[in-house]
């Protein structure tokens, strides 16, 4: 490692001001350390989020359940609200990497770095969730904007995610062995407003919406629906791990057996 300062703020006040200065907010670490080790980030100031207990907690806030920031993947996974009101969203938490990483990630770390792969970036878009920061409240189809891109600004730091209780939903992950992360993965949500649909995984853009399986889902809401929705392997990515006819194949295959498994 390089010489560097790091702060532990006990305020959300003291830690956004620290920020604001030009300090690195460290959530979980399980991306930013590994850059560091490999010299591909080099801030000269870690501002640990970990003792700001603002960002931390899971709460009903009427037909939502807000979830902090600074809540680790396990605490999601265990939390008796979550597997109450939104169970796919406490088994994709489960989902994530291994026992270590679920101790140490969080769910605002993940979602503020949109890796193209992640888990939650698909249940903030398929549930339709509000991103909550330090200076206002971005909603899922504005906030993610591409791989590691995000509508986040300079200084803004995510507080909190306020996730829409489904009428039903399902999480399933096909698993890149090696990482844990997804090869593909879709989210698949029955809301008061309709059927939304999101895969991480697939493409290179990051976490995306399909319109054509949400329109058809929302007509039949039917396995033969979904599997009547032609999936183009042109917009998707092509890797070591698959080439993108395949991931286009495992997106229609795993929505099918999402649809089946909801209506079941």
């Amino acid at each position: 490692m390089y010489a560097f300062t790091f702060e532990q703020p006990t305020s959300l006040s003291a830690a956004t001001q620290l920020i604001a200065a030009g300090g690195q907010p460290l959530a979980g670490g399980q991306t930013l350390l590994a850059s560091m080790k490999q010299r591909l980030a080099s801030p000269e100031q870690l501002v640990d989020l970990g003792r700001v207990a603002e960002l931390q907690g899971i709460c009903q806030d009427g037909q939502a359940l807000a979830i902090g920031a600074m809540t680790r993947h396990a605490d999601v996974a265990e939390n008796a609200l979550v597997r109450q009101h939104i169970p796919a969203l406490a088994a994709l938490a489960g989902q994530i990497g291994d026992k270590q990483v679920r101790a140490m990630g969080t769910l605002g770390g993940s979602v503020a770095n949109n890796d193209p792969a992640a888990c939650y970036p698909s249940a903030v878009l398929a549930l339709g969730a509000t991103v909550h920061t330090n200076q206002r409240k971005i909603a899922a189809d504005d906030f993610f904007q591409g791989m590691y891109t995000t509508a986040l600004q300079a200084g803004e730091i995510i507080t909190a995610i306020h996730f829409p209780v489904p009428q039903k939903a399902v999480y399933l992950k096909f698993i890149q062995q090696a990482s844990r992360f997804a090869l593909v993965g879709v989210f698949v949500a029955k809301t008061a407003q309709g059927v939304r649909v999101a895969i991480t995984g697939a493409s290179s853009g990051g976490v995306f919406r399909h319109k054509g399986l949400e329109d058809a889902l929302g007509k039949s809401f039917t396995p033969e629906a979904a599997a009547a929705v032609k999936i183009d392997p042109a917009d998707l990515s092509s890797d070591l791990h698959a080439s993108a006819a395949y991931r286009a194949h495992l997106i229609s295959v795993q929505v099918q057996r999402a649809v089946k498994q909801l209506a079941g």
